[in-house]
């Protein structure tokens, strides 16, 4: 398959954005944000006291008793994990796959990355036995693992690790020193919260975690950037924190003070900001699920979606079709996808996995709708899978299908 565009495919400038909700801005949102454009205060680095104190209060909701004092924000989540891994000096462990933006913080800092495979049942979590591995090898080779990054609800592949899971990688990350951080953007965001159990690493060992949230995840539009951080309520937390703020200081990396207003309300987490975000994951993850069956369907492999608006899907099952469409590796199948389905498809070497893998995230934002009125029309739907777009959506993807598959059964329906 001949590239069109070869420049397009760099690891850093060209990184896929976290998944897009795809719907329109909440208008009490957009109405803070409004009224303080013009009187809010000036903003510091690590975040106001009004924006720490709805912090705490969001995590004290969640089971982690915070202090404002441990916590700080960031205009997004990348310049807070490269203020936390400038903080601690050492080797970062990232599992793999694992979200597109965090090799790239760490490596800014001159910090070296490796990747750990994840176990069968999920991935965001390393398996503790290939993690215990890959930091003896580190260390045989002069390294200095210190931090762990790990994902409990998991960009890019939408699962949720199963506490066991957990407790064994935080146990044998513990046992070899390494500081964790754990990103949570994904939390509030469950398809089915009563079948489903998250927990967090600071539950686990509140000592050793430093937990870390994108607001875009449940609570803001992606293009206002806003991130938490809570670190440990211990005198090397406060110094981990201290360090951060020096780097946030030294980055300019200041929450706009318009966005910080927006960002403190939403964290209060009202009833309209509440019912905007059930409201969107239940769409999200009724599409999602959809989009699982046709994957599943087409004979592709893929995990059922537990968190998020996406899905990782691998589709190696197909190889041979897309080899006939001169697609052989993560590259070109995102060429070919992104071409066939007319939004970018990334493939799985964006998110640190095998180039030869013909891996991809499926983002279902593009399914919900071509305009801003389609959009909420999806929002609000009783049965958005049996609205025109959408389903006209889902059937422009199952053709994309379709076209690599090496039998010639015929094309299951959207689900509906």
């Amino acid at each position: 398959m001949r590239r069109t565009d070869p420049a397009g495919h760099g690891p850093v400038r060209y990184a896929p954005h976290a998944p897009e909700p795809g719907l329109p801005v909440l208008p009490r949102l957009a109405e803070v944000l409004a009224a303080a454009a013009d009187r809010a205060p000036a903003e510091v680095p690590g975040g106001s006291g009004a924006l720490r104190e709805a912090a705490s209060g969001y995590w004290r909701r969640r089971g982690l008793p915070t202090d404002p004092g441990h916590t700080a924000a960031a205009p997004g989540p990348a310049p807070l994990l490269l203020a936390v891994t400038a903080a601690l000096a050492g080797d970062v462990l990232l599992p793999r796959p694992c979200p597109a933006w965090w090799a790239p913080a760490a490596r800014l800092v001159g910090r070296r990355t490796y990747s750990v495979a994840t176990p069968a049942e999920c991935g965001g979590v390393p398996d503790p036995y290939a993690l215990l591995e890959t930091v003896r090898r580190v260390r045989d080779e002069g390294g200095r693992p210190r931090l762990l990054l790990l994902s409990v609800a998991d960009d890019p592949t939408a699962t949720v690790a199963p506490p066991e899971v957990l407790h064994e990688t935080v146990e044998a990350a513990l046992g070899e020193g390494l500081h964790i951080v754990s990103d949570e953007t994904w939390r509030d965001t469950l398809h089915d919260p009563r079948d489903t159990v998250l927990i967090s690493p600071a539950e686990m060992a509140p000592a050793h975690v430093t937990v870390l949230a994108d607001l875009a995840g449940g609570l803001l539009p992606g293009d206002w950037p806003a991130a938490i951080a809570r670190f440990p309520a211990s005198p090397d937390g406060a110094e981990l924190r201290a360090h951060a703020l020096d780097a946030l200081t030294g980055l300019g990396a200041v929450v706009a003070a318009p966005v910080s207003a927006a960002a403190a309300y939403a964290l209060a987490e009202p009833e309209e900001v509440t019912a905007r975000r059930a409201a969107a994951v239940a769409l999200h993850a009724r599409v999602a699920a959809a989009v699982y069956r046709l994957v599943r369907d087409a004979g592709a492999l893929v995990r059922p979606p537990q968190a998020g608006r996406h899905l990782y899907a691998d589709l190696d099952p197909l190889r041979a079709g897309l080899v006939r469409r001169g697609v052989g590796d993560a590259m070109e199948l995102e060429d070919h996808l992104t071409q066939a389905l007319g939004t970018p498809v990334p493939g799985g070497h964006r998110f640190g996995d095998d180039l030869a893998a013909l891996r991809v995230r499926l983002s279902v934002a593009p399914l919900l709708g071509r305009t801003p009125a389609e959009r909420l029309e999806s929002l609000t739907a009783l049965e958005p899978l049996e609205l025109p777009h959408v389903q006209g959506a889902l059937s422009m993807f199952a053709s994309a299908l379709d076209a690599v598959r090496d039998d010639a059964a015929p094309r299951m329906e959207p689900p509906r």
